[in-house]
């Protein structure tokens, strides 16, 4: 079927210059942004919005202009989230990607999956005991999951967060580190503060910190005890060992979730140790009440070239294999 060159004018409504202005971004970068992916050029005044291009685009891209819109009442439209409904668009503008229900409310923010993955991955740590979310980096593995366990603190779930990283180095040799243990490991940790800053604030982060309503640990910390009623996180779990990765979770105790995150194609164990998730997962969901997830390209929440050099590194593993 032939396309056409077409232009086709909207008006937004309500008029609303505040939801305007989270629309079309910082000097309009939202909206260079949505011409950029559905090959169209978009030029407004005010809320009335004129698309050129071929007529799918153009009718793909009002139909995303108006979705935006109408998200845009409750949630800040920042080029990272517009990156990922844009990557997601099939769903994103399909009707049954209005899953109120998967969104995560805390007392801070709410937080709303913008992918089919992301609300799989939330759907599956509330009905399982442990879960395994599996992909590249930036896909909000980490971040989604300690969400969960922020909410599951807040509504008292659970008692305490355990956030724990195998404390590898990327492919790098540090040598000698200065300060004492803590300042030692907190540069492997940072990631899950970055994720804990932004669900709870500094502020309220650290006094749960200093009361260990929130532990954040090396894995080596974990071996001997067993941790009840706790939201138990491993993050970067491709840098476990087997032998690790057996000892984290025979730790599960009653009344726990556990999600363990990672990207078995970023593995930096030496090269005669096997990676603990890889093996796990060739066994581990034969158990009931363990799943997993895994996130693809599309779901990468980085700039739009990581989506690309991802897949790319994809198909190159694809075709030694």
């Amino acid at each position: 079927m032939t396309q056409k060159n077409i232009d086709q004018h909207i008006k937004l409504e309500p008029i609303d210059n505040d939801r305007l202005i989270r629309l079309c971004g910082l000097l309009d970068k939202n909206i260079r942004q949505i011409e950029n992916f559905f090959e169209v050029e978009i030029s407004n005044r005010g809320n009335a919005f004129k698309i050129s291009g071929r007529d799918t685009n153009v009718e793909n891209t009002s139909n995303f202009i108006e979705k935006i819109y109408h998200l845009s009442e409750s949630e800040e439209i920042t080029p990272k989230q517009l990156h990922l409904y844009l990557n997601n668009s099939s769903e994103f503008l399909s009707d049954d990607t209005d899953d109120i229900d998967s969104s995560i409310k805390l007392k801070k923010l709410i937080i709303k999956p913008k992918s089919n993955n992301q609300k799989s991955f939330i759907d599956t740590i509330n009905t399982n005991t442990v879960t395994f979310g599996i992909g590249a980096a930036g896909t909000g593995k980490t971040f989604l999951a300690v969400a969960c366990a922020v909410n599951a603190l807040e509504k008292r779930l659970v008692k305490k967060i355990i956030l724990v990283r195998p404390a590898i180095e990327a492919g790098e040799k540090l040598g000698f580190l200065p300060g004492d243990l803590a300042e030692k490991i907190d540069p492997y940790l940072q990631p899950l503060y970055d994720s804990l800053y932004e669900c709870l604030g500094f502020e309220t982060v650290n006094k749960l910190l200093e009361k260990k309503v929130i532990e954040i640990a090396p894995l080596a910390y974990m071996r001997g005890r067993t941790l009840n009623d706790a939201f138990i996180i491993l993050d970067e779990a491709q840098n476990t060992t087997i032998s690790q990765m057996q000892m984290f979770l025979t730790r599960i105790g009653y009344g726990s979730t556990t999600v363990v995150t990672g990207d078995v194609s970023q593995i930096d164990l030496p090269k005669d140790s096997q990676s603990g998730l890889k093996d796990c997962l060739e066994f581990i969901l034969n158990i009931k009440g363990i799943d997993a997830v895994k996130f693809g390209p599309k779901d990468v929440m980085r700039h739009k070239i990581v989506s690309s050099i991802v897949s790319e590194y994809e198909k190159r593993k694809k075709n030694k294999d």
